[in-house]
C-alpha cells in the first residue's frame, strides 16, 4: 500500500520487526549503522538517489527510530504542525523509490 500514500507525500519506515498489520502500510528496512540521534534539523535524507533536507524533527522521531526503526516521513515544501513520531523534509516532492533503494540520514 506504501504507493497510495504519494498523494499524501507520506513514507512510514518500520524496522523488520513490524507487525503484520504495519508491514502492509510501512517500508520496511534493516539498519546498517545507526548513530544516536541521526535524525536532526539541517540534516539531509538521501532516498536512492534523491536528497532531501530535514526541516522538523518530532520529539519521539529519533527514539521511535532508534528501537523501532520507525518514522514517518513528509515531504512537504511548507512547515507546520508536526506528529511527535514524524519528520518534515523538503522539496515536497515524493521519491520514486524501488526495493533495493538505500534511504540514509545524514
Amino acid at each position: 500500500m506504501v504507493p497510495a500514500f504519494e498523494e499524501e507525500r507520506l513514507i512510514i519506515l518500520f524496522g523488520p520487526k513490524a507487525t503484520p498489520e504495519l508491514r502492509d502500510i510501512s517500508v520496511i528496512h534493516e539498519v546498517q549503522e545507526q548513530p544516536a540521534n541521526s535524525i536532526k534539523v539541517g540534516g539531509k535524507l538521501k532516498v536512492g538517489d534523491k536528497v532531501y533536507n530535514i526541516e522538523e524533527v518530532g520529539s519521539q522521531a529519533n527514539p521511535n527510530f532508534d528501537e523501532l526503526g520507525h518514522v514517518s516521513i513528509y515531504f512537504r515544501n511548507e512547515v507546520g504542525e508536526i506528529l511527535p513520531g514524524a519528520i518534515i523534509v523538503s522539496p515536497g516532492e515524493f521519491p520514486p523509490f524501488e526495493v533495493g533503494d538505500e534511504i540514509e540520514f545524514v
